[in-house]
């Protein structure tokens, strides 16, 4: 919970009095960092404003968005570490590191923006999706040729409508190749063992399908091997055709719902294909408002306003400020090397006289 993350975040080395920070990228000599302080007014909002954008965290994971924060604002030689430095490590920690391919062609970019389009916009129309937080298509070391952040509950309790959602969404990549191109890639690998997962998890563990009942077969825990099975050949049959009928009318349903606002997929995705990287107001201003809201979203949606009515306007002025400090430091370069220059002409027409 907020409270929870809070206390965590509070805790690690980085706070509003400054804290010395081990430079991961440094030698086994232990180099410190001098004093790195957080930038906000108060700290407390930059603690709520993590808080609100990393529900479900634990605390491990809240120290790690911390810790990386404070080292991407000491490789920027900043004196303070701004809220865009906790955006970032928020990103690393969720997404992996960013690994540009450089031999990525124009049409598998434009294809990865139209698979993540077409998560996005299943995931926002759709009532028990997960709210969409951004996405980018900036491939990562993971392996991931492209990700999303969403904002998931904070108790993980979930039914059976909920998790059909999920699914759809799930497959709301692969709806989309089929869609725009006729045909589907390997890009979808990772959300179908997700589906599968989710289907299989729905029949032999939550006794959610009608068929078979209220009964559980949960997995063995013997390194990824089941030795024994608790129901006979006829019932694992039966499983296997529940679970494909499940996935088939979750595929058939976003194939549905993503052909409906197929204009708003082809949106995204041109957005996408310009910024790499869009935030919630990107989205929202493609898509128009989520016509769904859980108390998580209205939370996030309440703390953004907040946080922008607070700081956004310093943010700006910050950055208008340095930007007319750089000029200036330009400007005094310049007159510096104009006045060597004339120095350096005087001494050689007082040469030439001699």
């Amino acid at each position: 919970n907020r409270s929870e993350n809070e206390t965590a975040a509070a805790a690690v080395e980085v706070d509003v009095d400054g804290a010395e920070v081990e430079d991961a990228d440094a030698d086994a000599d232990e180099t410190h960092l001098p004093e790195i302080d957080v930038n906000s007014t108060i700290y407390n909002d930059v603690a709520n404003r993590m808080a609100t954008l990393t529900p479900g965290f634990s605390g491990a994971d809240i120290a790690n968005v911390v810790n990386e924060a404070a080292l991407r604002a000491a490789r920027k030689n900043k004196n303070a570490v701004d809220i865009a430095d906790f955006y970032e490590a928020n990103d690393r920690v969720i997404g992996g590191l960013e690994k540009r391919i450089s031999s990525m062609t124009a049409k598998e970019k434009e294809m990865i923006a139209h698979h993540e389009a077409g998560h996005a916009v299943a995931g926002w129309f759709l009532e028990h999706a997960e709210p969409l937080l951004k996405v980018t298509i900036i491939p990562r070391a993971s392996g991931a040729l492209g990700f999303a952040q969403y904002l998931p509950k904070e108790l993980q309790l979930y039914n059976k409508e909920q998790l059909y959602d999920m699914m759809c969404m799930a497959l709301g990549g692969r709806a989309a190749e089929q869609i725009f191109y006729g045909k589907i890639s390997t890009g979808a690998a990772d959300d179908l063992n997700k589906v599968t997962k989710l289907a299989y998890g729905q029949i032999t563990v939550y006794g959610m399908n009608e068929r078979l009942g209220n009964l559980s077969y949960p997995p063995e825990q013997n390194d990824g091997m089941q030795t024994y099975r608790p129901y006979s050949e006829k019932t694992a049959e039966l499983i296997d055709e529940e679970a494909g009928k499940l996935v088939r009318s979750a595929y058939d349903r976003t194939l549905e719902l993503l052909t409906e606002y197929k204009d708003k997929v082809t949106a995204l995705a041109e957005t996408l294909l310009e910024k790499e990287t869009i935030g919630h107001e990107d989205i929202a201003h493609v898509l128009g408002e989520r016509p769904f809201q859980n108390d998580a979203y209205r939370a996030y949606l309440e703390n953004t306003k907040e946080w922008e009515s607070k700081y956004v306007e310093d943010i700006i002025d910050k950055h208008e400020e340095e930007s007319v400090n750089d000029d200036s430091e330009s400007n005094e370069s310049v007159e510096q090397a104009e006045a060597v220059n004339d120095n350096d002409e005087n001494k050689d027409e007082k040469l030439e006289k001699n």
